[in-house]
C-alpha cells in the first residue's frame, strides 16, 4: 500500500511514522525547503501524549522539553499580577505534560521516521484527483504520483483541501474560505537574543497581564528567548510584513516588550497567522482525506492542537492498516474522531474571554480564577478545563 502525505508538520510526520512502521510505502511532500524553525512553546498533553508514548517518543520529547516553573502574568513594570505553578497544572492531568517548542516536536517526529519514508522538501501539489480505487497527485515539477490514499496534512490553509474538496477550480479559493472560521485574533511567534529578557523569564512562561493584546516570553536553553503574541482583530487578512505589523500592534505594551520588538527578526523568520478553526461537512473524498489542522483545527484558544494532530494521525494510520477496506478506514476515522474535535472547538469558542480578556472586568475574573485553581479540590475542575470537558481558563498547545 502507498500513501502520499502533503505536509511535514506534526500530523503529517506522525502519520508517516505510523504508516511506515506498518509497512506502507510513504511519500511526504513539504512546500518548505527544510523543517520549519518558527513556532511557539506548547504544553503537550492529552491524547497526543498517549500517542507519543505508544510510539516510543516520550524519552526524546522529554529530552527536548523544558522545565517550566510557573505561568506568570505581569504588569507593565514586570510585577507579578497572577499566575499558577506548572506543578499544579501537571498534577491536575496526572503528570502527563511536556512543555516543548513546536519545531522541536516536529524534529523528534522527523528523526523517528523509518528509513524507507521519502520526504521531499520544496515540493507542492498542483492537482489532486481522488477516485474510488486510488488517487493521483500532480507536483509542481509536473511529476504525477499514484497512491492508494492521498492525505492532506498541510494545515489551516490546506492546498489539498482546496484542490480536492472545492467544486469549481476557478472559485476554489473563495469556496475554501467557508471551511475556515476566523475567531477574531492574529498570533505570532519568533525567537530573539537578549540576555536581560532571558534572565527575566528563565524557567517560567511570563505574559503581559493586558487586554486585547498580549505578549509572552520563555528563556530557551541556548540563551535565546521565545516570544509569543496574540491580539484581537476583525480582519482575517495577513500583513505583508509581519515584523512591522507586530511593532505597530504591540508598541504600547510595557515591561520588556519594546526590547523584544526591537530584536524581532525579519518577517520571513516570524511565524504569523490568523487564529482559526476548520470545519468541513466531510473529511474524505474518494481516496483523498485530511488530518490535523487541514480539517479539524481547534485553534490555540483550545489548546491541544499539536496533541490532537498527532493523536488523529495515529488513529487514521491504525484504521488504514487494520480496516477491511480504505473506504471503511476513512469512515471509521471520521466517526471516531469528529465528536472529540467538535467538542474541543465548541469549548474554545466559549472560552475566548479567558484566553485574552476584552475588558478590565474579564482580566480581574481571570486573576481570580487562577487564584482559585490553587485551592484544595480545584484539581478536578482544572483537569476538566485542560482536557476540554468544561470551559477552560487557559490556552495551550
Amino acid at each position: 500500500m502507498k500513501a502520499v502525505i502533503c505536509g511535514a508538520g506534526i500530523a503529517g510526520l506522525g502519520l508517516a511514522r505510523c504508516l511506515g512502521d506498518a509497512g506502507w510505502d510513504v511519500v511526504v511532500l513539504e512546500k518548505a525547503r527544510a523543517l520549519r524553525t518558527q513556532g511557539y512553546m506548547i504544553d503537550f498533553f492529552g491524547p497526543g501524549y498517549t500517542a507519543a508514548e505508544e510510539m516510543g517518543l516520550l524519552p526524546r520529547l522529554q529530552e527536548l522539553g523544558y522545565p517550566v516553573h510557573e505561568l506568570r502574568y505581569v504588569d507593565e513594570a514586570g510585577r507579578r499580577r497572577a499566575g499558577m505553578t506548572y506543578a499544579t497544572l501537571s498534577r491536575a492531568i496526572g503528570g502527563r505534560l511536556i512543555s516543548i517548542m513546536r519545531p522541536d516536536l516536529e524534529r523528534a517526529l522527523y528523526e523517528s521516521l523509518p528509513a524507507g519514508v521519502d520526504v521531499r522538501f520544496g515540493t507542492t501539489p498542483t492537482a489532486v484527483e481522488g477516485r474510488t480505487d486510488g488517487a493521483t497527485v500532480t507536483l509542481n515539477d509536473g511529476t504525477r504520483l499514484d497512491a492508494d490514499v492521498v492525505v492532506g496534512a498541510d494545515g489551516v490553509h490546506s492546498a489539498v483541501r482546496r484542490l480536492a474538496f472545492c467544486e469549481a477550480e476557478e472559485e476554489a479559493e473563495e469556496d475554501d474560505e467557508r471551511h475556515v472560521r476566523h475567531l477574531g485574533f492574529h498570533t505570532a511567534a519568533f525567537v530573539f537574543e537578549d540576555p536581560e529578557v532571558h534572565a527575566a523569564c528563565r524557567d517560567s512562561f511570563v505574559l503581559t497581564d493586558t487586554t486585547d493584546r498580549q505578549m509572552g516570553f520563555y528563556g530557551l536553553r541556548d540563551g535565546r528567548v521565545a516570544a509569543f503574541a496574540v491580539h484581537r482583530t476583525a480582519d482575517p487578512g495577513l500583513p505583508g510584513d509581519p515584523r512591522e505589523a507586530l511593532r505597530k500592534e504591540y508598541e504600547g505594551l510595557g515591561w520588556v516588550v519594546p526590547r523584544a520588538l526591537r530584536a524581532c527578526p525579519p518577517g520571513d523568520e516570524v511565524y504569523y497567522d490568523q487564529v482559526a478553526q476548520t470545519e468541513l461537512p466531510c473529511w474524505s473524498r474518494g481516496r483523498v482525506t485530511l488530518v490535523g489542522d487541514a480539517c479539524y483545527a481547534v485553534s490555540l484558544l483550545a489548546g491541544q492542537g499539536a496533541s490532537l494532530g498527532l493523536a488523529g494521525a495515529r488513529l487514521l494510520a491504525e484504521q488504514l492498516s487494520e480496516a477491511p477496506s480504505t473506504a471503511t478506514a476513512l469512515r471509521r476515522y471520521e466517526e471516531q474522531w469528529r465528536p472529540v474535535i467538535t467538542e474541543k472547538q465548541r469549548v474554545a469558542r466559549k472560552g475566548v474571554r479567558w484566553f485574552l480578556p476584552h475588558s478590565q472586568g474579564q482580566l480581574r475574573a481571570r486573576r481570580l480564577a487562577l487564584r482559585a485553581a490553587r485551592l484544595p479540590g480545584a484539581g478536578r475542575y482544572l483537569a476538566s478545563a485542560l482536557t476540554g470537558k468544561s470551559r477552560g481558563i487557559l490556552g495551550g498547545g
